[in-house]
């Protein structure tokens, strides 16, 4: 195939290393002269990489988006000027039989000198800050209603219909029956006084 991109290099992304792969025109008309180093994931091990990139004269890098292990790389090469990272997703690039990080990287290389990858939208810094934090958010939010969710079975279990007269457990007035209940607040009655809002309308349990 014609090749599209002749000095390109390829990355597969590990947790604890990465092993590059850099394909570049050879001595003679046609051939072509790759190499495959593996460095650990530490940043200036990351930066000595794309030195050598960028010393390879290296303008396309194509790596698997790989968990989260692929932005500290992403972040290395981004700093570098002149290289142009495609972030490839794993399932369009992967094919089964043998493999090792070598073969993979190379293979990742091969697809991207003849201009058959296609990179992931990546975005801008502060619309991924925004992202990251709504996502972060999301998850306290499902955190909490799982929370919510236990105890309510374990009131549940124990006989107590606290959501029959209360619509919020983790409201005011469910924390304030709560802490009733328990033997550690030193409450005699049964209830408390009936806080204000749509309890007081409802008949205890």
């Amino acid at each position: 195939m014609e090749i599209v991109y002749p000095r390109v290099a390829a990355i597969d992304v590990h947790k604890k290393q990465i092993t590059v792969a850099v394909r570049v025109p050879g001595e003679q008309v046609g051939q072509r002269r790759q190499q495959v180093r593996k460095y650990p994931t530490f940043y200036s091990a990351l930066r000595e990489m794309t030195a050598w990139l960028l010393a390879e004269q290296v303008t396309h890098v194509a790596m698997e988006a790989t968990g989260v292990y692929w932005r500290p790389v992403f972040h290395a090469l981004a700093e570098a000027d002149g290289l142009e990272v495609l972030l490839c997703n794993a399932h369009h690039v992967n094919v089964p039989g043998r493999k090792t990080d070598a073969s993979d990287a190379v293979w990742l290389a091969e697809l991207c000198e003849v201009g058959l990858l296609r990179g992931s939208f990546i975005p801008p810094a502060d619309i991924a800050a925004i992202r990251d934090l709504a996502r972060y958010r999301k998850k306290l939010i499902e955190e909490r209603t799982r929370e919510t969710q236990r105890l309510h079975k374990v009131l549940e279990d124990g006989g107590i219909k606290l959501d029959s007269v209360a619509s919020d457990a983790t409201g005011v007035s469910g924390r304030a029956m709560i802490e009733a209940l328990s033997p550690a607040s030193g409450i005699r009655r049964c209830w408390p006084t009936w806080p204000e809002g749509c309890c007081a309308r409802r008949s205890p349990i």
